[in-house]
């Protein structure tokens, strides 16, 4: 997270515009198939630094779930207020499956710390999906889902962010705030879900004994952010989805 986060204020929520222009978004995001090149990032020596969580531009203004998250990290909001699951997790729009994860699973060593909560929106719960997708394609798993999902809450709050010009943070784009100089890939191919999630989940493939490692020093030895330890603030909410829409 930023520490000036008043500064992406007025380029917020790209995608939450009309219900329709989210629809085309989405499926133009599905459509596109670019093959996945993990040149840059099969070794972590060159991965992103200092990803910033920042959110694109809109028309109107940011809605009501994002504007509750900046309220929160710019102070204006001194305390986490309780928030419903459906609020929290979108669970009102993912129907329940039987044999969704256990919570042992997808937290097996416990969260470690405060914990942070944010209302979803329905392109914020697509981009969550096409996270845990790739989870399963690249054989990571529920627990890799969670740490995807929860670097992705950390980064741009499960927002697939275009370039922001003057406000951006270097070159980082998309979900996972990538960046094409650093190898992540080009900036069309990390703005793709599926091109960024396969190439966050094969990077954590890399670090030995990922599985086994506390969620915010897996994501830390992938991201290499100026703020390691704020992704473990996400593990609960992360688990939350992933356990909803595995």
């Amino acid at each position: 997270m930023k520490q000036h986060f008043t500064r992406w204020l007025p380029a917020i929520a790209k995608t939450a515009v009309a219900k329709n222009a989210v629809t085309k978004t989405v499926a133009v995001a599905k459509n596109r198939r670019a093959a996945l090149s993990v040149a840059g990032v099969a070794v972590l020596g060159g991965l992103a630094v200092g990803p910033v969580a920042v959110a694109a531009p809109v028309t109107s203004g940011p809605h009501a779930g994002a504007k509750a998250a900046i309220d929160l990290a710019t102070g204006k909001k001194t305390s986490t207020e309780a928030v419903k699951p459906g609020q929290t997790t979108g669970l009102d729009k993912v129907p329940t499956r039987a044999d969704r994860p256990a919570k042992e699973k997808l937290v097996p060593h416990g969260v470690e710390g405060a914990q942070s909560r944010i209302p979803l929106d329905d392109a914020q719960l697509d981009n969550a999906k096409a996270i845990v997708e790739a989870a399963k394609e690249t054989g990571v798993g529920e627990r890799g889902a969670v740490i995807g999902v929860a670097t992705s809450l950390q980064e741009s709050k499960l927002y697939n962010l275009g370039h922001l010009g003057a406000n951006n943070d270097h070159d980082s784009e998309g979900l996972f705030q990538q960046r094409p100089s650093s190898g992540w890939g080009t900036s069309e191919q990390i703005t793709d879900p599926e091109y960024s999630s396969k190439a966050f989940f094969n990077a954590l493939k890399n670090v030995g004994g990922w599985h086994e490692l506390p969620l915010t020093t897996a994501a830390q030895t992938v991201q290499v952010s100026a703020y390691p330890y704020a992704y473990a603030q996400w593990e609960e909410q992360a688990a939350d989805i992933v356990q909803q829409v595995w």
